[in-house]
Formats: structure tokens, sequence, C-alpha cells
């Protein structure tokens, strides 16, 4: 039998534990992640939707038509659906977009977070209730 020796310095070093460093990777979720984490509830993870209630985003012409009305519809809503402005980010907002735009079969260019500024920003002076004016 071999006898094993461990130094004292040895014993401190394996005492110490160690820090886990979270990577840029696994702090920013993909737009798959964050769409099965606020959409697919309603439109389903295969986005198929539910008939009658949520409409499929696979094979939609909306979703791969001008980028700016999909990322306007999924930052103010429309019928049932909620308003995504205040809860996501402009980069989360455009992972999520592009995923929906590329996923399930569609092929539709991605948009990028600059995209989704300018659009927020369109959205939000639409919004603004005009001032009074004299006739």
């Amino acid at each position: 039998m071999r006898k094993m020796i461990v130094s004292v310095a040895g014993a401190v070093a394996l005492a110490v534990p160690t820090l886990a460093v979270p990577t840029l990777a696994a702090a920013q979720p993909t737009g798959e992640q964050l769409f099965n984490d606020n959409c697919a509830a309603c439109h389903q993870k295969t986005g198929v939707g539910v008939k009658g209630a949520f409409p499929a985003l696979a094979a939609d012409k909306f979703v791969t038509g001008p980028a700016p009305q999909v990322t306007a519809t999924v930052l103010v809503g429309r019928g049932g659906m909620p308003a995504f402005k205040s809860e996501l980010s402009d980069d989360q907002l455009a992972a999520i977009v592009s995923y929906v735009r590329s996923a399930w079969g569609n092929k539709a260019a991605p948009v990028s977070a600059a995209d989704v500024a300018a659009t927020r920003s369109r959205a939000s002076a639409l919004a603004q209730p005009a001032g009074l004016q004299a006739h």
C-alpha cells in the first residue's frame, strides 16, 4: 500500500472554494429562451398557437413581413396580447423577434436592438397625446 502525503499548503488550497464567474453567454438568454419564458404560454413552443385564441407564428406572413410591424406589435401588444415595452430591453426584444422570424421554418431577416429602439421611439411618439392647437 502506498501512503498519501498531503502538504498543509495543498490542504489549504483544497479548502478554499472557487468562485464561479458567469460567462457572457450565461448572462444573456437566447431568443428561444426569452420566447419560451415570455411568449410560449400563448403561442406554444412550436409556434403553432392555440386555434381561436392565440395566433400561430409559424409560417405566418405577418411575422415574416416588415420587421417594424412585428416589432411594434411585440412592444405595444395587440388584441389580448400584452405589451412588452416596459418588460423587456431592446436587446431582449430583438432576440425574441429575430428568433420568431427564423424559427419553425420562417425565413426572415433578424432584427437588431437598434431596430427595436427606433420602432420603440416611433411607437412612443405616436402614443403621445396631441397638444391643443389654436384654430
